[in-house]
């Protein structure tokens, strides 16, 4: 699956130098001035998943695969945005490609480093943020639905399913509450997708902060988590800059520098966690000799669509799946083990593929 993250926030909260620490790169300019980032920078990161690392011990597998997810660094945004200020049209285009948003917030104090608005306050930095989408997708909205109107009127069922879930995002955008905010049902979801409205997207709050909070997090960051929790949202808290020193660092030096800093691990292994379960999104695994490897799906997702997303193929011929848990692959020393212990299990077509599942897929083209 094919999944992008909007890194989104005000110029100089730390955007660039998270997406920098992200894709171990330089590739974005982090430069103390506002749209530095005039292009969209791409970067394309492994999923930390250490549950590889044991299934490929266990099958003596060659290589390992990780589930990726790419990162999108947009040009920062300022009031008007939707009206086409700063570098506002290519911003919103840029978020509208992407599945998720990752608002960055800046919870730290720094006299060196100018704010757009020329104080700290991430509160109002995602209230910005948030109007600025709200009211990008209130013009989209109002400039399609005459037309939705126009053709439902002719009778045309898909525009009357489309105008009424369009009218369902304007009264919630017209109360100041994101698309988001919505209750969609199932049959809905992919006709709702196709409005491509900014703040239906699912967002994730990131409180940048300074070096010394970065394993507690300060009162910045603690102000943004209760917002998150208003919101039905998810907060994590990270310091760019302490991640941009880690992902220059070698792998076995680390440790010792996370250990200094107070830290159990990287807060970019907790950021890129919660995007991937923000999108409601699990991982189940195929091992062998050749590779250990982790496929994304999602969250309920049956044996077939799980095998589609190796090959169509796999899903349209479908016989059935030979799964093991993840704990009993690993316990029983790997397949030939687990089904002799009874752990194999033959699941068909109905089968809800559980996260850490090792798939076999049998099918017939």
């Amino acid at each position: 699956m094919a999944l992008k993250v909007a890194i989104v926030g005000l110029p100089n909260v730390g955007k660039s130098t998270l997406f920098n620490a992200l894709t171990q790169t330089a590739a974005a300019q982090a430069a103390n001035y506002p749209f530095c980032t005039i292009e969209p920078n791409v970067g394309e990161v492994a999923v930390p998943e250490p549950r590889l690392e044991d299934l490929a011990r266990v099958a003596k597998s060659k290589e390992i695969i990780p589930a990726r997810i790419t990162f999108v660094d947009v040009a920062g945004l300022v009031r008007g945005a939707a009206k086409g200020e700063g570098l506002g049209n290519q911003f919103l285009a840029n978020i509208r490609d992407c599945d998720a948003t990752a608002l960055v917030a800046r919870c730290f104090v720094d006299g060196d480093v100018t704010h757009v608005e020329g104080r700290i306050d991430p509160i109002a930095d995602l209230d910005i943020i948030e109007t600025e989408l709200m009211l990008a997708d209130l013009e989209s909205l109002e400039r399609r639905i005459p037309a939705l109107e126009k053709r439902a009127k002719g009778g045309d069922k898909e525009s009357v399913a489309t105008l009424r879930l369009a009218n369902l995002a304007l009264a919630a955008l017209s109360e100041g509450r994101p698309a988001r905010s919505v209750s969609i049902n199932e049959d809905d979801a992919k006709t709702w997708r196709m409005l491509q409205l900014l703040t239906s997207k699912p967002a994730l709050y990131v409180c940048n902060v300074d070096e010394d909070s970065a394993s507690t997090g300060n009162a910045l960051s603690e102000v943004v988590a209760s917002r998150a929790a208003k919101d039905n949202a998810k907060s994590v808290v990270i310091s760019a800059k302490i991640e941009s020193e880690i992902a220059m660092l070698a792998r076995e030096e680390r440790g010792d520098f996370l250990e200094t800093m107070d830290l159990a691990e990287p807060g970019l292994d907790r950021l890129i966690r919660e995007a991937f379960s923000l999108l409601g999104l699990q991982t189940y695994f195929t091992a062998g000799p050749k590779e250990a490897r982790a496929w994304t799906i999602p969250v309920g997702a049956t044996g077939p669509q799980a095998a589609g997303v190796i090959h169509t193929d796999f899903e349209k011929g479908f016989i059935r799946a030979e799964t093991i848990a993840f704990d009993d692959y690993v316990g029983y020393g790997g397949e030939a083990g687990a089904r002799e212990a009874g752990k194999l299990r033959s699941e068909g077509k109905e089968y809800i593929v559980r996260d850490g599942d090792v798939m076999n897929f049998r099918f017939n083209v």
